[in-house]
């Protein structure tokens, strides 16, 4: 996969309302900290544009030299209610200043304030539960755990079976990577669990075939009986496009785990709290997943996560047998209470699918500029994102799609390295409080971007 350079570049000078760039990028004087980086940690470390953050406010990135960037990456899709709100840096404080900064799984009251939180935005809440964790992973491995169990509490060893999707991504630990549809990510697991299966995800341009009898005909074709399925999980967007299910696919896969008694969950990590214009991702769909995995935008800082599910799966197992060692830690729930809080507040799940309808039109606006280069463009409120293919194919181009990600960075338009099943996609995921006029300033950057590497249209 293509790398970021750490050859200064004479790039030029940008001064506007909401990006500065004044040196050389990378910043000459920052490449001792990269060396110094390259020798005490793992290259998997590095493989982002090479910035040294220094201060993040609201939706801008500072490093300490001068310069800034309108963020279009929310570090990765976390700082939903913006980099370093006011109010929770003081709920943080406060709670330091109390002198509560570790419990394990200890009682403390601000934990039972974001449970029942977490319950009251659940798609049934007398009949839904939640529990805290760390990370994503551990939330998704959660899921795993408490769908294979309820299985064999249904169905004995035969209903086994975890389903997932191609090109999906759950997470780094190993049970999120066997449910993972990425087969070099799961290179090091040698022989896979054969009760973890994956099926064709209905993305309608990778996948052009977005029927629902795909989903039963790779079923078939695998030799797996529906009875036999313990669980199905799919994030309600997947991470490599964004990809969204078509409603009526998503409909008919819930209609199909409820005819068979299998456990449906929606990976809530990325898409959760707001960032497609509705508190999860999965409201789109008009569906109620069994369990919901949540993180990232859930506390717009600090490491945290959860799932959500019904009452009956969520109490299978025993006290102190389904927890972890910073559950519900309270400098991260002090923050997510007031991060959900401010999302609530402050409107900013309506302002991520007011501004949606600004981006998505122009995204397509410059997408048709350069159709044989640029393949789709997907998106629903404040995340989106950009193909890029070799001219005249649905191949991917992930030379291409990184000029044009350090073109933006040159620009003052920060994002994460592309992504996608080969870093074909450019990514746009910005803090949920970008104001119109920032996000604009963001995609004439972009359209700069594309025609400087593409060339200036048709």
């Amino acid at each position: 996969m293509a790398a970021y350079s750490l050859i200064p570049v004479k790039v030029p000078l940008v001064r506007t309302r909401y990006r500065t760039i004044k040196t050389k990028l990378p910043v000459p004087a920052s490449l001792p900290l990269f060396r110094a980086l390259g020798k005490a940690e793992p290259r998997s470390m590095m493989g982002q544009p090479p910035v040294v953050w220094h201060k993040a406010d609201n939706f801008t990135v500072y490093d300490k030299w001068g310069n800034r960037w309108i963020d279009w990456s929310s570090g990765v899709l976390i700082t939903n209610a913006g980099h370093g709100a006011r109010e929770i840096r003081d709920a943080i404080i406060s709670k330091v200043k109390q002198g509560l900064i570790a419990t394990y799984v200890f009682v403390h009251e601000d934990r039972a304030r974001l449970v029942k939180e977490l319950q009251s935005i659940a798609p049934d809440p007398a009949n839904y539960q939640a529990f805290i964790l760390s990370t994503g992973s551990e939330a998704t491995e959660n899921c795993i755990k408490l769908s294979k169990t309820y299985g064999m509490e249904k169905g004995g060893a035969r209903k086994k079976y975890m389903v997932s999707f191609v090109n999906a991504f759950h997470g780094r630990t190993m049970g999120a990577q066997l449910a993972g549809g990425m087969s070099k990510q799961k290179a090091w697991l040698g022989e896979s669990d054969r009760s973890f299966v994956q099926v064709p995800f209905p993305d309608g341009f990778k996948n052009p075939d977005t029927s629902f009898d795909l989903f039963l005909k790779s079923l078939d074709d695998q030799g797996v009986a529906y009875d036999d399925i313990a669980g199905v999980m799919s994030e309600s967007y997947q991470g490599v496009g964004p990809d969204f299910l078509p409603v009526e696919y998503a409909q008919k896969l819930e209609a199909f785990c409820h005819e068979h008694d299998i456990v449906l969950t929606m990976d809530e990590v990325q898409a959760g709290f707001g960032r497609t214009g509705k508190m999860f991702c999965f409201e789109h769909y008009g569906i109620k997943p069994d369990l919901i995995a949540c993180g990232k935008g859930i506390s717009s800082s600090l490491p945290l996560s959860a799932v959500i599910g019904r009452r009956d799966i969520m109490g299978l197992y025993a006290p102190g047998s389904m927890t972890s060692t910073h559950s519900a830690s309270p400098l991260s729930v002090a923050a997510s209470l007031v991060s959900i809080a401010l999302l609530k507040k402050r409107h900013l799940v309506r302002n991520a699918a007011r501004l949606g309808d600004v981006l998505l039109p122009e995204l397509q606006r410059i997408r048709a500029k350069h159709p044989a280069a640029l393949g789709c463009v997907t998106g629903k409120g404040l995340v989106a994102g950009i193909q890029v293919v070799r001219p005249g194919t649905r191949e991917p181009d992930p030379e291409t799609a990184l000029a044009i990600n350090v073109k933006c960075f040159q620009k003052g338009l920060l994002m994460f390295a592309p992504v996608g099943i080969a870093g074909e996609c450019i990514k746009i995921a910005p803090p949920l409080s970008i104001t119109e006029d920032a996000l604009r300033e963001g995609i004439r950057v972009l359209d700069e971007a594309c025609d400087e590497v593409l060339g200036s249209g048709r």
